[in-house]
């Protein structure tokens, strides 16, 4: 690193920009929604856009800037030509507009934002494109949730051009299913402050936030992602930015490679839905995780997603007013870049239930001390459930309640990990659901009589306990469930577990919420022999870190569905012989210009060797830490060592390779590779190493090179 350079920025890579989205969006917005016009009343057309240009000119075809102008009655049916006038005929409901373009000509490059949708009820259907298969892929059925069709149209920024937005909606009851939105994306800092986005819904009076468009429903499409399933040159900011609207439906969406989150809500976003979508590798370089709600939310839910590999989390509810309801989602491989909660809930009476949460890097559940109404005398988050979830694999507490005693970035983001016992009634306000506290089991170890287990403790009187099997540290399954008596004891009877495994246990009360899970306990043998081997397996357990790709495991977001099991008489296992070490001839690290962040010509060179062998080698997973020189301020270089690190992963995404297999970390000038006398020693430090990790436990022999070096003049 060097010289500080104030123009060397990441797009939304940093706090003062979100506050800028989150504090002066109201302001700049009503300049920035184009073409709203109130929709005058006219019959139902249904219009065939036949041509991927962007122009609103008399000729042989019609464009989508036509079809929308026309649904929009901005533009008269009398100014087209007979041609144009072909593809428009009356329709029975409302508007659609529908696609007929010819074969190799699918993709309609912008040169200008499009007007907004004002008309109500109009349909944008990519469906209707000749070549769209709904049963492909023939896999797409075999995928939890269900891979959406790939599409055939596709609507992106043409060569050169910066269109910040894909499709604006302010009106009611629109529909957009189908498409291929991505590259929307502003550098310019007003726009900046904005939510680009490829599909963004608001209110028709933006000045006053009145009137908010209803029903809107996101259906079927790719956003952010091209449809040969590549990450374009230029991501998009964010995926669906619901600004100020009530109803809305994201069903079935495919979401991924966005530099910011994939669902964002602004001022309202009351009821929004969002359900079985597949939310893959977003946050690239702004706000990392894959949901974030904001603003008015009350009866939002987040049903049936996949949220994996995203940058930060998979749910941020960041300052909601209402409630929001997380179940039955898949969240894995999430907090790539920055470690995050799988879920970080601001805000009360949140339900997060029967959610599979697994390779966190971070807590599972965090619910953090934020007061309602802007005052420490009000109290923290409260009666936020949290129950019947699965957690394996993540760094950090399955349930964490933040305590404002803690006010570090990574505590309130990650967790603070384990609260002690509550010993003031002022707890109940400075820490999250009231300072619950975590039941105690009266015992460390519990024994096995006749393969059955008597466990007893105490919690809040009146809680509901759930008793869960700890799994490498984490609530993993739901055993039983028991009510606390009006003194806080609570009993139970367990069969069926076996000496060496490990219990732990939550309580939930109606006034508080869910409690951090208790102090693990030990199921025990009456075998002297058997419990010497036990406890060494518990040690060797405790000294494991919760690694984010363990041994034996490959990390993979679309997994399919597990077969039916087919009945099959025992067989003795052979035992595998173990690998051999893996000798790779592959550099491990690249260079950097003088405060620069970008690739050369010759570290590109360098990542391709590196993306060659991960693609031959589909079970090594790697972590890209950044490192600067010694100059500038130590804040500065760990800012620009993490923008190295992304830009490096970036790249190697855009090769092809999984961005689950791939975490960042920064080190900035803390890790020096060379004292840094001079121009050579400087150049040496400006750099990302790439340590590669094979799942299966084996050693990787690596090979450093310099032939990118870049030393300055």
């Amino acid at each position: 690193m060097t010289q500080v350079s104030a123009g060397v920025r990441s797009r939304f890579s940093g706090k003062i920009k979100e506050r800028i989205t989150l504090f002066l969006l109201p302001y700049f917005l009503f300049a920035f929604i184009p073409n709203i016009a109130t929709a005058q009343t006219q019959n139902s057309l249904k219009i065939t856009v036949n041509s991927n240009g962007d122009e609103i000119k008399p000729d042989e075809s019609v464009t989508l800037r036509e079809a929308i102008a026309l649904s929009n009655n901005t533009l008269a049916l009398d100014k087209l030509t007979p041609s144009e006038k072909a593809q428009v005929q009356p329709a029975s409901g409302n508007s659609r507009i529908e696609f007929n373009l010819p074969a190799g000509q699918t993709t309609i490059q912008l040169t200008e934002i499009l007007p907004a949708l004002t008309s109500p009820g109009v349909v944008i259907d990519g469906t209707t494109q000749p070549g769209y298969d709904r049963t492909q892929p023939a896999n797409a059925k075999d995928f939890v949730p269900a891979l959406p069709t790939t599409p055939v149209v596709a609507i992106t920024p043409a060569s050169g051009k910066e269109v910040f937005r894909g499709l604006s909606i302010v009106a009611d009851n629109i529909t957009i299913r189908g498409l291929s939105l991505y590259g929307f994306t502003s550098k310019h800092q007003i726009t900046a402050s904005l939510p680009p986005a490829d599909i963004f819904i608001a209110s028709s009076d933006i000045k006053n936030h009145t009137n908010p468009a209803k029903n809107v429903v996101i259906e079927d499409n790719w956003l952010g992602i091209t449809p040969d399933e590549k990450m374009p040159e230029i991501p998009s900011a964010f995926g669906v930015s619901v600004f100020n609207a009530v109803g809305t439906i994201i069903k079935n969406n495919r979401i991924s490679y966005h530099d910011g989150s994939a669902i964002i809500t602004g001022f309202r976003g009351e009821q929004t839905q969002v359900i079985e979508n597949v939310i893959i590798g977003n946050g690239l370089a702004g706000m990392p995780d894959a949901i974030r709600l904001d603003g008015k939310v009350d009866k939002s839910e987040i049903r049936a997603n996949l949220l994996c590999a995203n940058d930060g989390s998979g749910v941020f509810l960041f300052k909601p007013e209402g409630a929001v309801e997380v179940k039955d989602n898949d969240i894995r491989y999430n907090g790539r870049r920055l470690r995050r909660a799988a879920v970080y809930l601001m805000g009360s009476d949140h339900k997060i239930s029967n959610n599979k949460i697994i390779n966190q890097a971070g807590s599972g559940v965090v619910v953090t001390a934020f007061p309602p109404n802007g005052s420490f005398n009000s109290g923290a988050s409260v009666r936020n459930q949290i129950e019947n979830n699965r957690f394996a694999k993540i760094e950090g507490l399955s349930i964490d309640l933040n305590t404002r005693g803690n006010v570090d970035v990574q505590d309130f983001q990650r967790g603070d990990g384990k609260n002690p016992k509550r010993t003031s009634a002022n707890r109940r306000l400075d820490t999250g659901n009231a300072a619950i506290n975590s039941p105690e089991f009266l015992s460390k170890e519990f024994l096995n009589i006749n393969n059955k287990v008597h466990i007893d403790g105490i919690t809040e009187p009146g809680s509901e306990v759930q008793i869960y099997q700890v799994t490498e540290g984490a609530l993993n399954q739901v055993i039983t469930s028991v009510k606390a008596d009006e003194k806080g004891k609570f009993g139970a009877t367990l069969e069926n577990l076996q000496p060496g495994e490990m219990v732990s246990a939550i309580a939930t009360h109606p006034k508080y919420g869910t409690s951090e899970p208790a102090y693990s306990a030990l199921v025990t043998s009456t075998n002297p022999e058997e419990m010497v081997q036990i406890r060494k397996n518990v040690e060797l357990l405790e000294n494991q870190d919760g690694l984010a790709n363990p041994k034996g495991e490959i990390p993979n977001c679309t997994t399919p569905k597990p077969p039916e099991p087919t009945p099959e008489p025992p067989v003795e296992p052979t035992p595998e012989p173990p690998p051999e070490a893996i000798r790779l001839r592959v550099p491990n690290n690249i260079h950097y210009a003088l405060d620069k962040d970008f690739i050369s010509g010759e570290s590109g060179k360098v990542l391709d060797k590196i993306a060659a062998v991960l693609q031959q080698y589909p079970t090594i997973v790697i972590e890209l830490q950044g490192h600067t020189d010694a100059r500038a301020s130590d804040a500065y270089n760990k800012d620009l060592a993490f923008r190295r690190a992304t830009k490096a992963r970036n790249y190697l995404i855009k090769k092809g390779i999984a961005p689950e297999r791939m975490t960042l970390r920064s080190f900035g000038e803390r890790k020096l590779k060379t004292p840094g006398r001079d121009r050579v020693e400087h150049a040496y430090n400006r750099r990302v190493e790439v340590m590669f990790f094979d799942i299966r436990g084996i050693e990787i022999i690596l090979e450093p090179q310099d032939d990118d070096l870049q030393i300055e003049r």
